[in-house]
């Protein structure tokens, strides 16, 4: 007998978030990239640039406890197309600033509006894949975030060329306006969308006990701090988060200080690590899609797919010792691409444990804990290399910083590993209280 047909309606969404995905990372990577441009034009020390960094950390970590309540409240659709529109504005501001303080500012707002993408992204997901396609459609918009530093790289180069910086900041900022668009044509929740099937909306909800359940009150994120399955996504994000954005907004000055690199051309180098955390998130949400599918439990699949890539981050600890430049890359693209699939996993640990009502404020939670951690690391980084510039080997706060990166992930799952014995369900634990 012939299966009846699902449908794919749900890829377009995921396709969706994915190009949103890209753009948010657009729009932060360029400042790493106008680095050398912007340090020259406004005398930057390592100091003054970490601070930048540290105050758009600051507001991104704020604007994810906002965007996470604001969008339980007011739905993934709405609630993804405030937060596109302020990071927007905020991208193409940056065009019209001419002060170091001027630029503090426009990165405020801009890591406020940013802190949106992701509690509406996996919202979104949650709302339309089953849990044993989560992490597979996770690790695709996730991706982005990859495909963004990898496009970054070749794009804004050639913009700075062509045109000047401040046209490269208005050119990718008008990026997400465009994004909007589309979404609301082809977004809503699939109980109201009109162009999905019957079969997929019975697919979508096959392995989800939302279905059944009448409670679709947001719960206050006070209440969320209480359980334990709160805080295996908080230290998640809380010890890998600045890993990541060290490696986002440091690995090309890394290069150009190191391996003399010219950012002021198209690094293939660049393409090359970047495009590495694609795969890294696509092959990180498949693993762990792929254990459930053959039968284990959603949080074991998901813990032993972050065991695996703690231990792939380890290597980057010996970076040090390598001096061809394209060692390096290998051995950096193998822990940028462990970081993604750790990331992907780490956001669908989310709509595993917790019920879609609770998504998106879990999300604002922990990613407002990694971006505390994002807000003091840079202050560690730029303190780091700053000393050691003026002692004139600043390779060795490279080589420090490499050491924590390499050592970040273990800890994270050790922690993970104990905070998730004998864990009860989110609605069970709740009851409890």
């Amino acid at each position: 007998m012939e299966q009846p047909k699902i449908g794919n309606y749900r890829w377009l969404i995921c396709a969706l978030l994915f190009f949103a995905t890209t753009i948010n990372y657009i729009d932060r990577q360029i400042l790493g990239l106008l680095k050398p441009t912007l340090e020259t034009e406004f005398n930057w020390t390592e100091t003054d640039y970490a601070n930048i960094v540290m105050i758009f950390a600051g507001f991104y970590a704020a604007g994810y406890i906002v965007f996470g309540n604001i969008i339980d409240k007011i739905g993934s659709k709405m609630g993804y197309a405030v937060s596109i529109v302020i990071w927007s504005i905020a991208a193409v501001l940056h065009a019209f600033v001419g002060s170091t303080a001027g630029f503090a500012a426009v990165r405020a707002l801009l890591g406020l509006g940013e802190a949106g993408n992701f509690p509406a992204a996996v919202k979104a997901t949650a709302e339309w894949f089953p849990r044993q396609q989560r992490a597979l459609a996770t690790g695709i918009f996730n991706s982005g975030t990859s495909i963004g530093a990898v496009a970054a790289p070749i794009l804004v180069p050639w913009l700075l060329g062509a045109y000047g910086w401040k046209e490269a900041f208005l050119i990718t900022g008008a990026l997400g306006f465009i994004w909007l668009v589309f979404w609301w044509i082809f977004y809503e929740i699939p109980s109201r969308h009109k162009k999905i099937t019957a079969e997929e909306f019975a697919f979508i909800h096959s392995d989800d006990e939302d279905v059944a359940t009448t409670d679709q009150t947001p719960i206050h994120w006070t209440k969320l701090l209480t359980l334990r399955q709160s805080w295996v996504f908080i230290v998640g994000k809380f010890l890998t988060d600045p890993v990541w954005w060290f490696f986002l907004f440091w690995l090309p000055s890394y290069f150009a200080t190191t391996f003399s690199l010219d950012l002021k051309k198209p690094s293939l180098h660049l393409a090359i690590v970047y495009t590495a955390t694609t795969i890294g998130s696509i092959a990180g949400g498949y693993l762990s899609s792929h254990l459930i599918k053959k039968g284990w439990a959603p949080l074991r699949a998901r813990k032993t797919t972050l065991l695996i890539v703690a231990f792939a981050v380890l290597p980057i600890i010996l970076a040090q010792f390598a001096t061809d430049i394209w060692v390096v890359v290998g051995i950096i693209s193998i822990a940028t691409a462990a970081h993604q699939a750790w990331s992907a996993n780490i956001f669908t640990i989310v709509s595993d444990l917790f019920p879609k009502r609770a998504v998106s404020s879990v999300v604002g939670i922990g990613g407002m804990a990694g971006s505390l951690g994002s807000t003091f690391f840079p202050l560690l980084v730029g303190a780091l290399l700053d000393h050691y510039k003026l002692l004139g080997n600043i390779g060795a706060g490279y080589n420090i910083l490499f050491i924590i990166c390499g050592l970040a992930y273990m800890v994270a799952w050790l922690i993970i590993h104990f905070l998730t014995t004998n864990m009860k369900p989110v609605e069970e634990s709740l009851k409890l209280k």
